[in-house]
C-alpha cells in the first residue's frame, strides 16, 4: 500500500455526495477521512488510506490527504482533481455530481466504513467534530501537539481500538505496504 491520491479524493467525494451538496467544509472532510480510516482499522484491521496520521491543534488528521486538500501537490498529475476542485472559502468542492457507484478506487469494505462514519458523524458540524476528536474518551490516540503536530503511529490507534496484538497488526500493515511497493516496482 502506498498513498493513492485518487482514492483519497474519492473518499472526500463520497462524503460530498452523502452531504447532498457540491461541497463540504474542509475541516469536516478531513475529520471524516480520519474517522473512516479508524473505522476501517476497527472493522478490518487495515486503514482505507496508506499514509501517516498526526495530531494537530484541531485534532487528528491523515497528513498526506490534508496536504493534498491544501494544494501542496500537483493535483492534476496525481488524479486528485478528477473529481475535486480547488479549495475555496474553506470548502472542498466536487467538479460534477458524484455517483458513488463510479468511485472505483473504493472497495465494498471501504464503502461500508464510509457509510458507518457518515451515519454516525455526518450530521455534526466541523467544530462538533473537532470537539469530538479532542476528547480522549473518544479518540485516545490524539495528543495535544501544542500548536505543532505529533505523529500518531498506527499501533497506537490499534491499541486504542482494543487490539490485543496491536504491534503484530501494525507489522502486518507495514509488511503489506512493503509488498505493494515491490509489486509496483515489478510492474513498472
Amino acid at each position: 500500500m502506498t498513498f493513492n491520491a485518487r482514492k483519497a479524493s474519492q473518499v472526500i467525494a463520497f462524503f460530498i455526495a452523502r452531504n447532498g451538496q457540491n461541497a463540504l467544509n474542509i475541516l469536516k472532510a478531513i475529520k471524516l477521512v480520519y474517522l473512516s480510516d479508524r473505522q476501517s482499522l476497527k472493522a478490518f484491521g487495515f486503514p482505507i488510506l496508506d499514509e501517516p496520521r498526526v495530531s494537530m491543534p484541531h485534532g487528528p488528521v491523515n497528513s498526506t490527504t490534508y496536504s493534498h486538500a491544501n494544494g501542496e501537490y500537483d493535483l492534476e498529475a496525481c488524479g486528485w482533481s478528477e473529481l475535486l476542485e480547488d479549495r475555496a472559502n474553506h470548502l472542498i468542492g466536487a467538479k460534477k455530481q458524484i455517483d458513488i457507484g463510479e468511485l472505483d478506487e473504493l472497495s465494498d469494505a471501504d464503502i461500508q466504513c464510509l457509510d458507518a462514519v457518515w451515519n454516525e458523524f455526518g450530521q455534526m458540524g466541523k467544530w462538533q467534530l473537532v470537539n469530538y476528536t479532542h476528547d480522549r474518551n473518544n479518540i485516545p490516540e490524539w495528543e495535544d501537539p501544542n500548536g505543532s503536530s505529533k505523529p500518531i503511529p498506527v499501533e497506537r490507534i490499534l491499541t486504542a481500538l482494543g487490539f490485543k496484538d496491536a504491534d503484530v497488526q501494525a507489522s502486518l500493515i507495514e509488511e503489506n505496504r512493503y509488498l505493494d511497493k515491490v509489486f509496483q516496482s515489478l510492474r513498472g
